[in-house]
């Protein structure tokens, strides 16, 4: 009796372990590269990762710091034949050359299953397009023509609102220098001074010149009087930023913001992620506000790619539950409200979504105010050689206007 007992026991336990292995090797295992790296980010691709594995999937995080360094090395370990089931970039034309070399999976199935085309603004519907093929899944939609700021730093230089024009935008940098912070947290890499300069265009300019600009290459909108009072406010912005700005992360300039070392971020709304991650309330303890202007919402984000597996066209299992869980509403809302975008998804319940991220959802929901970022319409290189521009000028105090918007028209005449 004890020993068929105990070989049933036996058996019970062997057969345990063979199903705890089947239901393992079940798993659909996705390695995803990325460059969430912040606090905040981290907390949101969290989000991602625990969907994803309470789906029936293994997430394995390859993290790399930076949105250089992490596309790059995508893009050699896609071309060099051994490649991540998911890999992160911007919304945009960032992924072209893997397009044309025919190295991605067509999302267009999972697409079309999850109706995600009826769902996004059209804009973001190109962006991840090409020939009307899905060929990236959007995640999420960043405003980048925000400036965040510590509300009680603010008040205290005698500043009580946001500031509504670009006098009384200069107005409450003078004070907060005067009281003795930085006025601008400033990053000094050549991509965050160009969404600076970004924002300005579009805050001063306004949409139809950004568009011309950026849409139309349109080299005389570039020279037009607009255009330079535009790069004159730009350069002001200079007798406002400390000296340890050069080289500076995004991160640590939104960090100078929270800890009240400065007064006012121009970024992107990665940056209110941080905010959150450091307890403060966005709309009240961190402020936000679209620059001055009122003149559109300058539309970033991010997307994830799939590269082919093997011969096949289409993504394997484990890419397409990948796709399918990060566009699921409930995720949607829950990564955004940590990573501080909106979603990409119209359809989903955003009246619980913080103060900021209301103002962001009603600009967006107004097409007249959608404006894509230079990034959807302009080439990798000519983005390059515009940031080399931006951050030229930027970090020359005799640097002309003149002279730059000679070198931007040149650049913009012969955008691909």
């Amino acid at each position: 009796m004890r020993r068929s007992f105990r070989r049933a026991l036996l058996g019970g336990i062997a057969l345990g372990l063979c199903l705890t292995g089947a239901q393992a090797q079940e798993k659909q295992r996705a390695e995803v590269m990325h460059w969430w790296t912040s606090g905040g980010e981290a907390a949101a691709v969290k989000v991602f990762a625990d969907r994803f594995d309470a789906a029936g999937g293994q997430w394995v995080d390859s993290a790399v710091a930076g949105g250089e360094a992490a596309r790059a090395a995508a893009i050699n370990r896609i071309i060099g034949g051994n490649p991540p089931a998911s890999s992160q970039f911007n919304t945009g034309r960032q992924f072209d050359d893997l397009v044309s070399q025919n190295l991605l999976a067509d999302m267009s199935g999972v697409a079309d299953e999850g109706g995600w085309a009826k769902v996004m603004p059209q804009a973001i519907v190109d962006a991840a397009s090409r020939d009307g093929k899905f060929f990236a899944v959007p995640v999420n939609i960043h405003g980048q023509n925000w400036m965040f700021y510590n509300t009680a730093v603010l008040e205290k230089a005698g500043v009580t609102a946001a500031p509504a024009s670009w006098d009384e935008f200069f107005a409450a940098l003078d004070k907060l220098k005067a009281s003795g912070v930085t006025p601008l947290a400033w990053g000094g890499q050549a991509w965050q001074e160009t969404l600076v300069f970004d924002a300005v265009l579009l805050g001063q300019g306004g949409k139809d010149l950004f568009m011309k600009v950026y849409k139309d290459h349109d080299a005389e909108a570039v020279k037009s009087e607009a255009f330079r009072k535009a790069v004159e406010s730009f350069g002001k912005l200079r007798d406002y930023v400390d000296a340890g700005a050069p080289g500076r992360n995004w991160n640590d300039a939104t960090a100078m913001v929270i800890t009240g070392k400065a007064g006012i971020q121009i970024m992107g709304d990665w940056a209110k992620g941080d905010f959150i991650n450091a307890k403060m309330v966005p709309g009240q303890d961190a402020g936000c506000a679209v620059l001055p202007g009122d003149q559109g919402y300058v539309m970033g984000g991010d997307v994830f790619v799939f590269p082919k597996v093997g011969s096949s066209a289409t993504p394997n299992a484990a890419q397409a539950l990948l796709a399918k869980t990060m566009l699921d509403p409930a995720t949607q809302i829950e990564f955004n409200n940590k990573k501080g975008s909106i979603p990409v998804r119209t359809d989903v319940d955003t009246s619980k979504m913080d103060a900021c991220a209301q103002k962001g959802i009603a600009l967006v929901k107004d097409p007249a105010k959608q404006v894509p970022a230079a990034t959807y319409l302009i080439s990798a290189d000519t983005t390059g050689q515009i940031q080399d521009a931006v951050t030229n000028f930027f970090s020359n105090s005799s640097a002309s206007p003149e002279d730059f918007v000679a070198t931007f028209a040149d650049v913009i005449g012969s955008a691909d």
